[in-house]
């Protein structure tokens, strides 16, 4: 039985022993953890103390945070706080690569911001965020998952004055790796060395711009001082020239007598430069003789008698009439040049003269003496600004010399002196007359511009930027008086272009200036009638009644635009097509809108043939709605391939058979009907589908090549009408190279034909492009030619081989006008060896009337019909 108990009782002594030593083992593996965390963090204290960059110092810290816990997985996160960006200085982990190497800096930001980074950011307290917490954080959209899944991430805020302006972050990937509260401690304790390090680097930072600013502040205030310095200087050196001439006026009107006056004279200058040597030599009134009222001479020489006016340095300096500075060698220069003492040598007194300084004295508006310095040592020696004060006193001077002068024969001069008082008098009441006139002529030219600037220059109308203020102004005065009312009538003139081609641009401009008279005669003189256009007129109607008034202001017009013109020893007569528009007060009414809605209902008028006024309503603004939904339409026929080609015949005039063809795009439109090219290319220059048309002609003519070569016409030439976009830049001019290469038929059979108006607006790239196309062997010319007039010159350097005629000069074959531009048109054609197509023909007696004149090439209605491959008549006859 004791036996038993002293048995249990050695068991139980063993394991408290045995449990005594594990926890000694424990205690004594913590006490070493703890001394070596005692000098790791005394080691990262002191880091943080001389650290000269916050990267060498992640560095560190994370050696010696790796050698207390896991810290494979580390990065810290820093906020710049005026981006309020995040970047990342260090980075290291086992999975992810660094982000510099994924995303840019704001990319880097805004996923660190949106992920658990960003949390402890903005929450400000430390996160220990297991796999639990990440799906609750994600569940509440705190987060958004960044990077790849780890175990466990804790991460410290970083704060700098209890400002979160970071994040210290340690990753665990594996379960066994788990962070306490002592590993939290530490990572405390690194955030807040790593906030000193911040804060003592910004303070070092700002304590260097503070030098630096202190440095930068001393060398201005050292500046400043010299500049004072300088300032103080020179402003003794002013104020003792001031005293001088103050002192050179009082003895202007002093009763010294001369010698006196000329020592005074001299004493005043020796107080501002050496003047020991020094005399005044002047001339009489007939300028032939000079004497020398004062002289003084360190060598006590005798003054010079008076004597006839010679060749010596006092003449050198009054013939020069300008202050003279000269040294030893510029004296012997001018003796040894015979320029001065050639004929008098004994007047030369300069053998010992060092430098002599000579300063012409204007007396009475002439010169009249002079004032002479002169140094006999180097000690004594005079500089370019000694030459520029001595100028400026000896003015002050003269001025005194003159009025003492003045006062010594006053008596003897008076009558005299009146009468230059008098003659001056008048001449500067004569120089006011003319400065008045000037004034005037300037002021006069001054309201010319301001007018010029407001009016068109042929008419003496307003023009359109003044017409749209005053619109502006009237659209204002009715939002403020709703039941005030006004009109705005937009006027286009019919036949100007006629005008301007058959008579010149002289009978032109005369024909706008009665235009604009007669309009005048029908408004009141509280309306305003404007010039906004080559031939565009428009009025403003101020405080109407109702639409009658702008009604019978437009039948006025027509009155007196019916009257006929008479210009050239011609008479014609006019019209014109009017657009009325009305104030509404509505809201949205602006002066450009108004003046929009004028010009829709003009061109109504235009298009109900002329000579007539449209109102518009919104029956128009329908119409304008009709307008953009063509267009629209138009876009999806071009998509959809659902335009379709026409040939019109080009045919020789004398036996009618078909040279060439030119195809035409048309439209099978469900409600207009057949829209044909001059309406699709007016569509398609609207909504900017020009070049798009084009192209599709091109394709289309692909598609044509099979039923031209079954109906025997695909040789012949084909004139392919192409827009002038096409030439405006590089890639469109490409691209239209490109699609006819595409093209079955060869380059000879085709001609490209540009309109004559956009070569006048676009010459340079009309002579480019052309020189690109001719590479191509294709035919190049012109349409339209002869409606803007290009200049005869233009067609020598472009690589043409064709013309093709406006239409309006078949229309008017009976203007003798006409005919002759035909026939200059046709001799300038022959001289040039260019080929000459005639376009409009309407009728068999233009034909015989262009076989006359020598044309034997044209299209036109009286010419054959369009041709459609599809119902093809045999009657063609083929070239």
């Amino acid at each position: 039985m004791f036996r038993e108990e002293l048995v249990q009782h050695s068991h139980r002594e063993a394991e408290r022993l045995q449990k005594r030593i594990t926890r000694l083992k424990s205690l004594a593996v913590k006490y070493k953890r703890a001394e070596l965390t005692q000098n790791l963090l005394l080691e990262i204290s002191n880091l943080a103390a001389h650290v000269d960059s916050p990267r060498a110092f992640f560095s560190e810290v994370h050696r010696s945070l790796n050698l207390l816990l896991p810290a494979d997985n580390f990065f810290v996160a820093l906020l710049d706080p005026s981006s309020n960006k995040l970047n990342i200085p260090f980075f290291l982990d086992e999975k992810d690569p660094h982000p510099n190497k994924i995303y840019s800096i704001d990319e880097i930001s805004e996923t660190l911001l949106s992920g658990l980074t960003g949390y402890v950011i903005k929450s400000g307290d430390t996160l220990l965020c297991d796999n639990t917490t990440f799906e609750q954080l994600l569940a509440a959209k705190k987060v958004v998952s960044r990077g790849a899944p780890c175990h466990l991430w804790l991460g410290v805020p970083i704060k700098v004055n209890n400002l979160v302006l970071g994040v210290l972050v340690v990753q665990s990937y594996s379960p066994d790796i788990t962070f306490s509260e002592m590993e939290i401690e530490l990572l405390h304790f690194v955030s807040d060395q790593i906030s000193g390090v911040l804060e003592r680097l910004e303070h070092r930072e700002q304590l260097e711009q503070l030098e630096q600013a202190i440095e930068q502040r001393t060398k201005e205030l050292s500046l400043a001082y010299d500049k004072l310095k300088s300032e103080v200087f020179e402003r003794r050196r002013a104020e003792r020239l001031q005293k001088s001439l103050f002192e050179i006026a009082d003895l202007a009107t002093s009763n010294l007598d001369s010698d006196s006056f000329y020592s005074e004279i001299h004493r005043v200058i020796s107080h501002l430069m050496p003047a020991s040597n020094c005399y005044i030599a002047l001339l009489n009134d007939k300028l032939t003789r000079i004497h020398f009222p004062f002289y003084v001479a360190q060598n006590n020489s005798t003054a010079p008698q008076p004597r006839a006016s010679s060749d010596g340095l006092t003449e050198y300096v009054i013939k020069n009439r300008r202050p003279l500075l000269l040294q030893r060698a510029d004296l012997d220069g001018l003796i040894n040049a015979g320029i001065v003492y050639s004929k008098m040598p004994e007047l030369d007194y300069t053998q010992d003269v060092y430098q002599w300084i000579g300063i012409p004295l204007f007396i009475h508006g002439q010169v009249r003496g002079a004032l002479t310095i002169y140094s006999l040592c180097m000690s004594q020696s005079y500089q370019d600004k000694d030459l520029d004060l001595l100028t400026f006193v000896s003015q002050h001077i003269a001025t005194a010399i003159e009025k003492k002068l003045s006062a010594e024969s006053l008596k003897s001069s008076y009558e005299q002196l009146e009468e230059k008082v008098v003659v001056r008098t008048r001449a500067l009441a004569m120089l006011n007359q003319d400065l008045e006139k000037e004034v005037a002529q300037r002021r006069k030219a001054e309201e010319q511009l301001v007018y010029d600037a407001s009016h068109d220059s042929l008419t003496g109308l307003p023009n359109r930027g003044m017409f749209m203020e005053r619109l502006t102004q009237a659209v204002k005065h009715i939002r403020r008086h709703g039941r005030d009312r006004f009109g705005l009538l937009f006027i286009d003139l019919d036949r100007f272009k006629l005008i301007n081609d058959t008579l010149g641009h002289q009978q032109g401009d005369r024909f706008l200036v009665e235009t604009s008279r007669r309009l005048r005669l029908c408004i009141r003189d509280n309306d305003t009638l404007g010039r906004i256009g080559g031939d565009e007129f428009v009025i403003l109607l101020d405080s109407i009644k109702g639409t009658h008034d702008a009604k019978e202001v437009a039948e006025r017009i027509f009155t007196e635009l019916s009257r006929p013109y008479e210009l050239a020893n011609q008479s014609f007569t006019s019209g014109a097509s009017i657009g009325i528009a009305f104030s509404c007060n509505h809201k949205s009414d602006t002066a450009e809108s108004l003046l929009r809605d004028a010009d829709a209902a003009m061109y109504q008028a235009k298009s109900k043939g002329k000579g007539c006024y449209v109102i518009f309503d919104d029956k128009s603004h329908r119409q304008l709605i009709k307008d953009v939904e063509l267009e629209i339409e138009l876009k999806h026929a071009i998509s959809n391939r659902e335009l379709h080609l026409s040939y019109l015949p080009i045919q020789n005039l004398k036996n009618l058979s078909t040279v060439a063809l030119e195809p035409r795009l048309y439209w099978n439109h469900p409600l207009l009907g057949k829209v044909k090219q001059v309406q699709l290319n007016n569509i398609a220059e609207h909504c900017n589908l020009t070049t798009e048309l084009d192209i599709y002609l091109l394709e289309k003519l692909n598609s044509d090549h099979q039923l031209l070569r079954e109906q025997s016409l695909d040789h012949l030439p084909l004139h392919l009408n192409i827009a002038a976009k096409h030439l405006k830049h590089k890639h469109t001019v490409r691209q239209l190279k490109n699609k006819l290469k595409e093209l079955i038929f060869p380059p000879e059979q085709l001609w490209l034909f540009f309109d004559e108006k956009g070569f006048i607006l676009d010459t340079d790239n009309h002579i480019n492009a052309f020189d690109i196309l001719q590479r191509l062997k294709v035919n190049l010319g012109l349409t339209g030619y002869g409606s803007a007039h290009s200049a005869l010159s233009s067609l020598t350097f472009l690589p043409l081989q064709g013309l093709k005629l406006d239409p309006s000069y078949t229309t008017h074959l009976n203007s003798e006008q006409h005919l002759k531009l035909l026939k200059a048109h046709y001799l300038t054609a022959q001289a040039l060896e260019l080929v000459v197509f005639v376009d409009g023909i309407g009728a068999i007696q233009q034909k015989e009337t262009l076989l006359e004149i020598g044309f034997e090439l044209g299209q036109g209605q009286a010419l054959g019909k369009v041709i459609h491959l599809n119902s093809i008549t045999k009657d063609l006859a083929c070239a």
